[in-house]
């Protein structure tokens, strides 16, 4: 045996002697569901930055911007395909900068750098060319389209309070841009109403009941232009941080039918250089704290009770385009997977990832679109996990992260297990608690009916870094390397059969989804 191979031999060692296994039991009620996602909760957003964009130090975005993104790029086609369908979110911080290349606008600028407007950068137009192009990728892919329009339209600049803008919105360009859109056939699934304007606002602010008066604006140019309620697109708003006291105006002052989502924005990982990040992603008590904001927002919509609840707009973790070295390594899953879990049980309908391209936190590789760790956990997400989300508990060891949903083909349940630990692994052994007359919550403590026994062979899908090194780009599925093929086709996503009577097992840093089909829960009958 030559040096090398006994050194390795030793860090095996020395790894599984590290590692503890614990015995965990997890009590899922099966009864009645807590909340209830969008068919498509997963989402992903296509941003407007230019290959000019920056921040520290750095230009991550490339030709991934909406005006100039490569849409037959083999490995960006079938990546969206692999999803059947994906929801994509057009927007982002210059969408309230972007005027539309139709009706009376003749002159159709690209954003250029101008340190005198806001984020740096002039107006830019969307050709209607452009818009046909992409239409033709969203056909050719199968994607549900949310597209953010500009809500600065008609406003100026307040002489008074700095940051915001006051005046009336002016909708014709959008409804030019809209009857463009129905002539051509194109399909809008949802219309969401300005960026990152509510509150404080990111660069520029509208007051909430100047925002609430406009929004009504646009839900009856929606109506009007899309007679049958049928096929008529949602109306989505504010798609901005939020702030209790600005969102419950905002909803007061547009009422009870004119909102179809209230849209929020997560960036809980705080600046994109914090030489800390890594140990936020695995701190479960760091996790935990933005369940206050899915709280205030659940209670704003129930409160108000908008058709469609509460969705995640944009979310990309870390801020200002992401973290270079974490967002796309297989680490940012432990964040990334944990907000889809954890948005899920707050009864939020949509979750969009920032971004599917551009950026450091895109789930697609900017320059290659190959695709980054978080793309297959996503993917995985979007196949197994169905509408219907169930209470789990356990409480063992906060480091292991569980969420449970009806499986998305029926029967059963499918859940993703989470494990935040470096040392431990996990021996997982299931309780169903059926009680019809409580709904739990993921804190609640319960005393389980009976330990759940299967009989059917269960489907597992371990999620690993490559060599266990989590800040790295290769995720294994079951022990495999996730990387495309030569034509650029997503490699296949199958489970492993693993015995019934069998605990499931956890490994340390590792990321799992099991579906099992003859699980009795009633609420996913």
């Amino acid at each position: 045996m030559d040096l090398k191979c006994i050194f390795s031999l030793a860090i095996l060692v020395s790894q599984i002697s590290l590692s503890s296994t614990q015995n965990v039991n997890v009590v899922i009620q099966g009864a009645t569901p807590i909340a209830e996602t969008d068919d498509n909760f997963v989402c992903a957003t296509l941003d407007w930055w230019p290959t000019e964009k920056c921040n520290y130090n750095q230009c991550p975005w490339g030709k991934a911007g909406i005006l100039n993104l490569d849409l037959k790029m083999k490995g960006l086609i079938n990546a969206v395909k692999a999803f059947n369908p994906l929801r994509i979110k057009i927007g982002g911080s210059l969408q309230d900068q972007v005027v539309y290349g139709v009706g009376g606008v003749k002159n159709c600028p690209n954003f250029i750098k101008n340190e005198d407007s806001l984020f740096g950068f002039s107006q830019g137009c969307l050709p209607m060319e452009r818009w046909d192009q992409l239409n033709n990728f969203f056909n050719q892919t199968g994607v549900k389209v949310t597209f953010g329009l500009n809500a600065l339209l008609g406003r100026n600049r307040s002489e008074i309070e700095k940051g915001l803008w006051v005046g009336d919105w002016q909708s014709q360009n959008a409804g030019d841009f809209m009857k463009y859109t129905i002539s051509k056939g194109y399909k809008v699934d949802s219309y969401e109403f300005g960026n990152q304007l509510s509150g404080a606002g990111m660069g520029a602010s509208v007051e909430a009941e100047q925002y609430g008066k406009d929004i009504v604006v646009l839900k009856n140019l929606v109506k009007e232009l899309h007679p049958d309620p049928k096929t008529q697109p949602k109306v989505l708003g504010p798609s901005g941080y939020y702030d209790e006291k600005w969102f419950n105006s905002f909803l007061e002052v547009s009422g009870h039918d004119v909102v179809d989502g209230v849209t929020h924005h997560i960036y809980n990982l705080g600046p994109g250089d914090d030489p800390n990040m890594i140990a936020k992603i695995q701190d479960p008590s760091y996790l935990n704290q933005v369940s206050q904001t899915y709280k205030g927002v659940l209670n704003i919509v129930n409160k108000f009770k908008p058709q469609s609840g509460a969705w995640v707009s944009e979310s990309g973790g870390a801020l200002h385009g992401g973290a270079k070295d974490l967002s796309p390594t297989f680490a940012d899953g432990f964040w990334y997977l944990d907000q889809l879990g954890m948005a899920s049980t707050y009864n939020q309908k949509v979750f969009c990832r920032q971004t599917l391209i551009g950026g450091n936190y895109a789930l697609l590789n900017t320059t290659t679109s190959i695709p980054n760790p978080d793309y297959y956990g996503a993917l995985l997400w979007h196949r197994l996990m169905g509408s219907t989300v169930l209470a789990v508990t356990q409480e063992s060891n906060p480091n292991l992260r569980v969420y449970a949903n009806c499986a998305k083909k029926k029967p059963g349940i499918s859940i993703i297990f989470i494990n935040l630990s470096k040392d431990s692994s996990f021996n997982v052994t299931l309780s169903n608690y059926e009680h019809q007359g409580r709904n739990l919550r993921s804190t609640d403590v319960v005393k389980p009916n009976f330990e759940f026994r299967g009989s059917k062979d269960r489907e597992e899908y371990h999620l690993a870094a490559l060599a266990g090194n989590i800040r790295g780009q290769i995720v294994l599925l079951n022990d495999v390397p996730m990387v495309p093929t030569e034509t650029f086709d997503i490699p296949a996503v199958e489970p492993k059969l693993v015995n019934a009577s069998t605990p499931i097992h956890i490994a340390a840093h590792s990321i799992v989804y099991v579906t099992i089909r003859d699980f009795q829960a009633p609420a996913c009958a």
